[in-house]
């Protein structure tokens, strides 16, 4: 059973919890939402699913219904002990509550091989660097569905010339294919969040749609988005002349959000040839 927004309350007060904004804390108290998610994510018997930011467990109970085994990370303590005794009633090999931080865990030690699903509420404050981050180190994770703000998840699935568009779209699209699942409004959280929420699934590809070297790339995309307002001439001189982007096929005068993967990835292979940029990925 999941839990109503009557039973939150009950948990939250019974713990003298008061929900932190510093980490993000919004609680689902909608069950007909948490069983949307997990159907959505497709989520089957024997599923390997690793949730992050499970606060007091209501998807986690979700996913625990659907006979998944679930890997729970979180970093406050107190939740910890609330989630245990949410979960309670389950045998430890179906879930593993981790107490860390999501942004510093090592993944490859907690997870092993593949494939696992990402299904979670993720903290607002971290969503977009966790993201990026596990698309980049983490391939045992092979699919993603993610409950984000509206203005994150559209800047996840963004395409060249959307207002929403950056290093961040472009480093999913580099990785995976995404789309938007649909809204989640306010109202089915605790506390009651001032924006609108979004379920984005993010499919990991077998290899990258394009062939360039990605620490080049996305040295490069960071400089050109980081100064977005300027010509690729100007955001990008000190790693590739006005030559060497007409080399590529890009126009100088172009920015970096009218660029797409294979644009930057025809730019990066100029720079990697000409040998005058370099800088790590991410």
């Amino acid at each position: 059973m999941t839990l109503t927004r009557t039973q939150v309350r009950s948990l939250l007060d019974r713990h003298g919890i008061s929900p932190k904004r510093s980490l993000g804390q919004n609680f689902v108290v909608e069950p007909n939402t948490v069983r949307r998610i997990v159907e959505l994510a497709g989520v089957a018997p024997g599923d390997r699913v690793l949730e992050i930011g499970p606060g007091i467990g209501s998807l986690t109970l979700a996913l625990l219904e659907a006979d998944a085994d679930v890997v729970a990370v979180e970093i406050d303590d107190v939740l910890v002990g609330v989630l245990a005794e949410v979960t309670g009633e389950y045998p430890p090999e179906r879930i593993r509550i981790v107490h860390s931080d999501a942004m510093a865990v090592d993944w490859d030690d907690l997870l092993g091989d593949g494939p696992w699903a990402l299904v979670a509420n993720l903290p607002y404050n971290i969503s977009v660097p966790l993201v990026c981050d596990l698309l980049d180190a983490v391939p045992a994770i092979h699919r993603m569905v993610v409950m984000v703000q509206r203005e994150v998840g559209e800047r996840l699935v963004a395409a060249p010339g959307d207002d929403a568009y950056g290093l961040p779209s472009l480093k999913v699209a580099f990785h995976a294919e995404a789309r938007l699942l649909g809204r989640v409004p306010p109202s089915v959280f605790l506390p009651r969040p001032r924006v609108d929420s979004a379920l984005v699934e993010i499919v990991r590809r077998p290899s990258p749609v394009v062939d360039a070297d990605p620490a080049v790339l996305f040295s490069l995309a960071r400089a050109g988005f980081g100064q977005r307002r300027k010509m690729l001439r100007r955001s990008l001189r000190a790693l590739v002349d006005e030559g060497g982007l007409e080399a590529a096929g890009v126009e100088p005068t172009a920015r970096a959000e009218e660029l797409g993967l294979a644009q930057w990835a025809d730019l990066a292979r100029q720079v990697s040839g000409a040998g005058t940029a370099g800088g790590a990925g991410g």
